[in-house]
Formats: structure tokens, sequence, C-alpha cells
């Protein structure tokens, strides 16, 4: 009881009162692009960035070439309000990287926003990262003393300047040498002059994927990089398959060549692009999402299921999993809480004294639907908890006999440190308090969680597992135990930004 007391009065349930970004969730981390010989490779560009904005909304930036000049533009806000046709016109070639970008830890500012670009006697070079690396305060001491310059406060920056100070021969050797050195997460593309590099850490931590746009008229095929498949959609590109983990993929002229900077390092993606990061019509991980949630709600009705008369999710988070957790327990499925998609990230608020005012912004319940009923509510996580609280009095404001909490994974309990923007450990509900007081802290009727074994069977069963298996995910964020000797950027480096 003094812990429920504690959570009750903690003054954590007023933080999300007056933030940016009311909804107490794991934030995104950024979206990575790359076009290889297309003629509007910019614009492709742009358009992959579009379809990635969920990965990151505080700065864009788009860096082209045509084989001699490269020009680059970047700004702070989303894709859309930066690239007008005037801009996209100041970015001509055959090539194109792009970024998209949310701060995880460090300065959120134009000096950070990507694509960092580095002239070298490598030549010049741009970068385009999704991740944190864990090892790079002594990275950048070494470097510093050997001289190098650093234009940003982005981890970013230290891979190419590993590059520029690489003793190698040739660029492919230098940029393998500089990618073998460097620890923690990262999904990057880079362009020269006249070639496009796509890299993924040897855990595999993001995701990264290669497509392809065939040729018309017998011209040559267009190469397509993407954080999410869902970005090449919208150009008509099929997707080809993903760059593996510790693989560099180099497109020139002369085609597509890969090699292995590292293979015996044991694969850990981010289990957390299924549960929650990825839009559901992307394949990550080789895996359609869509089909890894709607697993997760299937399970959960297995293992948690409550007599109630409806399914509601917390929209858009919680949608497949409810549609999963509908189908399998036979109880119907509806919008009992719809969302408002015109409210942005900052918007004017009353006094704090009026409570729950940023969910009502963007969330409000159908009592019609809600009235005397017995309500399953199903979200992909409770991080803080102070958002769960609001929505469970919200529905029971509208008239619900009973509320049940159903959370499509396992609690977190721990942070990430591999470029997902996670709160600390005591600001982490489960990671200082049980299930029970949880429940009473958030009002429920009742909450249960999806289990490690459910979520990664979850992700690994039925079509398209392509070789995944529950030892295939980090799950550092459930378990405590991370893939790397991780460190603490905050703490050994407070400037640093990452992506």
């Amino acid at each position: 009881m003094d812990k429920l007391l504690a959570l009750q009065n903690n003054p954590v349930d007023e933080m999300d009162e007056d933030d940016a970004t009311p909804f107490d969730k794991l934030r995104e981390e950024c979206g990575v692009m790359a076009v290889y010989n297309h003629s509007d490779a910019a614009r492709l560009t742009y358009w992959g960035l579009y379809s990635l904005q969920h990965r990151g909304q505080e700065s864009a930036g788009i860096a082209s070439a045509d084989g001699t000049e490269v020009n680059d533009i970047k700004g702070m806000g989303l894709v859309s309000e930066i690239f007008t046709d005037d801009v996209l016109a100041k970015l001509p070639g055959y090539m194109a990287i792009g970024h998209t970008r949310y701060s995880t830890t460090g300065d959120s500012a134009l000096l950070n926003a990507q694509p960092i670009s580095v002239d070298s006697t490598k030549g010049l070079i741009a970068i385009a990262h999704n991740g944190n690396l864990v090892n790079l305060g002594t990275a950048r001491e070494r470097l510093e003393r050997d001289g190098a310059l650093f234009q940003t406060t982005s981890d970013s920056e230290i891979i190419i300047q590993l590059i520029a100070h690489s003793k190698k021969t040739t660029l492919v050797d230098c940029i393998a040498e500089s990618l073998s050195q460097v620890e923690g997460a990262f999904s990057i593309v880079m362009m020269t002059r006249n070639r496009i590099f796509a890299a993924r850490d040897p855990h595999g931590f993001r995701p990264l994927s290669m497509g392809r746009i065939p040729g018309v008229d017998g011209a040559p095929d267009t190469f397509v990089f993407a954080s999410e498949t869902c970005a090449f959609d919208l150009l008509h590109a099929k997707y080809e398959r993903d760059v593996k983990p510790g693989e560099l993929v180099m497109v020139s002229e002369d085609g597509v060549t890969s090699r292995y900077f590292n293979t015996t390092t044991q694969q850990a993606s981010c289990i957390f692009e299924h549960v929650y990061f990825a839009r559901p019509d992307s394949k990550i991980y080789g895996r359609w999402v869509q089909q890894s949630r709607e697993q997760m709600g299937r399970q959960l009705a297995r293992e948690s299921g409550v007599p109630a008369d409806l399914i509601v999710p917390v929209p858009d988070s919680g949608v497949t999993a409810a549609l999963g957790y509908a189908a399998e327990s036979g109880i119907p499925f509806n919008f009992g809480l719809i969302r408002n998609h015109y409210v942005g990230r900052t918007f004017i608020q009353p006094e704090q004294r009026v409570r729950d005012f940023g969910v009502r912004m963007k969330l409000n319940p159908v009592r019609s639907l809600l009235e005397g009923k017995r309500v399953v509510l199903i979200d992909d996580s409770i991080i803080r908890g102070t958002t769960s609280r609001k929505i469970v009095r919200m529905v029971r404001a509208a008239g619900a006999k009973e509320v049940h909490m159903r959370i499509s994974c396992p609690p977190t309990i721990s942070p990430c440190f591999y470029g997902v923007d996670t709160p600390s450990k005591k600001d982490l509900i489960a990671a200082n308090h049980s299930v029970e007081e949880i429940r009473q802290y958030i009002e429920a009727d009742s909450l249960a969680y999806l289990s490690l074994v459910g979520l990664t069977h979850a992700c690994t069963t039925g079509e398209s597992a392509d070789g995944l298996s529950p030892g295939s995910f980090c799950t550092a964020c459930y378990t405590g135990e991370y893939p790397t000797q991780w460190v603490d950027v905050a703490e050994i480096l407070p400037a640093v930004a990452s992506r």
C-alpha cells in the first residue's frame, strides 16, 4: 500500500500534461532512405521519407549527387514542410540519401540534422544513420587525439571520421574497417559522388531493406534502400531482401556488390519494431508487421482472456493486436475511442489544474458504444502509466461498467541504448511496481501483459517467419539483459546527439 500511495502521489502523473507529445510512449528513432540510378533521385527520396515520417518528426534532410557534385538540404520540422518543389529542384542528380530524425539523446538542433557530410582524403562522404553507438566516447576521444575536427555533436559523424582516418587503401576497405570498430546499433546509408553504400550493425538491431525499380525500355534498374518496406510501395519498388546484419552493400555503375565485416555476432534485432515502431504494412526482418501484431493479440487473448462485451483498441497503436484479440476471443471489436489526427506536437492548453486535457485533445470516447459495457482496452505498451490511467478514467466516465487493460508486450523494465528514446529506469512504471500496483494506479478492473515467450512466439510463427527464431531478437527492454556491454551515452558525453 505504501508503494501504491507513493505511485499515486508521484509527480510523474503530471509529466505529460504539458509535454509536446502527451502520450507516454517510447519515441521512434529515425528513418533512412537511399536511391541510386534515377533521374529524379531526390524526389523519390522525399517520397520515401514521407512514408517514414512516423519514425522521426524533428528534422529531415536529403543529399543528392550527380557523379561530380554533392548537394544537401536539411531543416527542422516535417518532411513536407522542408521539401517543396522549389527546394527539391536544388537537389539534382541520379543518387540521393535522406534521413528523418528524432533525437534519442542530446541536442535537437539543425546542427545535428542529417545527412552529415565530411570531405577528406577519402573524398566526400555523406551519411544518414538510424541507431545509437555505445562506445562513442572512447572512439571520439581517440579520433580527436588523431586530429579529427567534428562538425556536429552527433555520434553518426564518428563513423565518417573513422573512415577518413583509416589507413586502408580502398574506400570499401576503409568503410568495412571503420564499421568493425564501432559498437551498438547502426543501420546506415552513405553516398560518395558516384556510389551508394548501405550497412547494418552485426546484431541487426535496426531494420534496413533493399528494393528495386525495374528500368523502362532497357534502361538500368533503380536500387533503393529504406528503413521500412512501406517506403517502397509509394515508389513502385519491389522488395528484394534485407541488408543482413554485419553486411556492407555497395551500388555503383558496376552493379551491386556485397561484403561482410562481421559474421560471428548473434542477431539481436529490436522486437519493439514489431510491437510498435514499424508501420503494419511494412515487412521488418523479413516478416510482415501486421501478421506479428495480430498474433500478439491472439496470444494475449489465450493467455489472459476475460469475460467482456467489447474489445476497444487504443488508437492507433493497439488496433492490429485488438483485431487479433477479438478474433481469438470471439468478443466484438469496435472503435470505442476516436483519435483526432489533427492535433500537432504542440498546442495551447488550459491551466495545469485541468486534468487529462492532453489525452482528451487526441482521444474521445464513443459513449453509445461504451455505456453499460464490460470493455477490454488493448494497447501496445505502458511506459510511465500516466496515459493509460487517463484513458481508463475516460472510458469509465463514458459509462463503461468494467474496464480491463491488456498490453500486447511484456512490462517494459529497462531503457534502450540502441536508438530508442526510453525514459530512465526510475520513470518506467513496471521497473518499480508490480502488475497489481500498476493496475491499481491506472484504475483498471484488471491488467495483464503478454508474456515474453508469447511475444517471441507471435513474431516467429506462421508464414513469412523467414528463419526468425525467438533468439533472433533483442528483448533488453523487457529483461534488462543487453546484447552488448552498453554504455549510457548521457553519462559519458551529455552533448552527444543520437538519431
